[in-house]
């Protein structure tokens, strides 16, 4: 999506490590018209896979999931990273490590919110090594739900996540398709 590439060139940072720095614009400060054209351009390719809910992870992935669940019509679930008390004692809480943490975080999802039998599709801010998402999967597979495909605003190519994630058999689409992060310059995927 040429939109979200301009945006990343001109605000994107690489600061090392293979981190892209892209909070002002996606998770930190959000911009609202990027994330709906980008929700938009989720929706049209996801348009056939019969979700009922779309599925991400607190914080990062809220904006794209919540305009995604905007232009499709469904409800959006996202991973909590805290136990909050208002969630009951019995919850799904998978491990999965955080790239800008350094860290395992906990991924907690109440029952009340993924039951048996929703077809889900996960939206996330980054594609990097496939834990984090592979970590949603666990909590829709715990719940009974089926994933139906899986969405990333950016894609770390070199990271090596679209070949941990295949195993799930669902349409991987990423709106921006990283190749490389080498000598502080963002080289996209043609």
């Amino acid at each position: 999506m040429q939109q979200l590439k301009d945006r990343i060139l001109k605000d994107g940072r690489v600061l090392g490590g293979g981190i892209l720095k892209v909070d002002g614009f996606v998770n930190h400060q959000v911009d609202p018209a990027l994330m709906d054209a980008c929700g938009r351009e989720f929706a049209k390719r996801f348009a056939d896979v019969g979700a009922t809910k779309i599925l991400t992870a607190e914080i990062s992935g809220i904006a794209p999931a919540l305009t995604t669940g905007f232009h499709l019509g469904l409800p959006v679930v996202y991973a909590r990273k805290t136990k909050p008390i208002t969630m009951p004692d019995q919850v799904y809480l998978t491990l999965a490590p955080s790239h800008t943490k350094g860290r395992m975080v906990e991924l907690i999802i109440s029952p009340e919110y993924l039951a048996n039998g929703e077809k889900v599709l996960i939206i996330d801010d980054f594609l990097a090594s496939g834990a984090t998402i592979l970590g949603l999967a666990r909590l829709a597979e715990a719940s009974g739900s089926k994933i139906v495909g899986i969405g990333a605003l950016i894609e770390k190519d070199f990271e090596g996540g679209r070949v941990a994630l295949q195993s799930l058999g669902v349409p991987i689409e990423s709106l921006a398709c990283i190749k490389s992060l080498d000598d502080n310059k963002i080289t996209f995927v043609e």
